[in-house]
């Protein structure tokens, strides 16, 4: 009887080796390459949008939406901030 146990151990593993393989080698669900691809271009479009003064985003006045203007774009490309007018 000891040696069935023994011999059951790696008959129960190569039975779960071959239920590995089959579910490894399944065809993959879910989002398929045009879909990626698809979301891809619109964060690519969304990143070249222009943003920040004088892009449109000024009200019916003209003044800027505060909301829109980063504070970032306020600074000199070295960071200070910019000379009192």
């Amino acid at each position: 009887m000891a040696a069935l146990a023994w011999l059951l151990i790696p008959f129960v593993a190569a039975i779960g080796a071959a239920v590995w393989s089959v579910w490894a080698s399944r065809k993959p669900s879910g989002f398929g390459d045009a879909d990626g691809v698809a979301g891809y271009e619109a964060f690519r479009a969304a990143m070249e949008r222009p943003h920040g003064p004088g892009t449109g985003r000024e009200d019916r006045d003209g003044h800027e939406d505060a909301a829109a203007v980063s504070p970032v774009s306020r600074t000199a490309p070295d960071g200070r901030a910019p000379a009192a007018d």
